[in-house]
């Protein structure tokens, strides 16, 4: 079972690097009006998305293997739902992050690069209420 969350954690720090990394290449893209710097950002960001996006997955993946295992334990605890719902609502900013990456792709982002940085930050604060929960289990 260690091994689980081992591979859990592992996952769960890729998917937020790329969830930490591409709002902040969207400032550099709403930035630029250089056409070989756009192509350059479309491409990044597009690869970049799909190793966030395998992260996720593998998140899931063992963080319902987890769960399997410690389902009712877990299921009872406050912290516990609070930090599923916080999941959830990381799994909607991921969601929100592709619909962007679009809009970019099809040159119709209607976000200023100030905009991206505010956005930036949504998933740092995702990841303090994440550890906290999990760690100091506060509720």
């Amino acid at each position: 079972m260690l091994w689980v969350k081992a591979l859990h954690i592992i996952f769960m720090v890729t998917w937020f690097a790329g969830l930490f990394y591409l709002p902040r290449l969207f400032v550099y893209h709403a930035s630029t009006d250089n056409p070989a710097s756009i192509d350059t950002f479309k491409v990044m960001e597009r690869k970049l998305f799909a190793i966030a996006t395998l992260g996720a997955i593998l998140t899931l993946v063992f963080g319902f293997a987890l769960l399997f295992v410690w389902l009712p334990v877990y299921i009872q605890e406050i912290w516990f739902l609070v930090k599923l719902v916080l999941v959830l609502a990381l799994m909607i900013y991921h969601a929100w992050c592709w619909q962007l990456m679009m809009k970019f792709r099809k040159d119709q982002n209607r976000y200023s690069h100030v905009w991206y940085r505010w956005f930036n930050e949504v998933p740092v604060l995702m990841l303090f209420g994440i550890v906290i929960l999990v760690i100091v289990r506060p509720i």
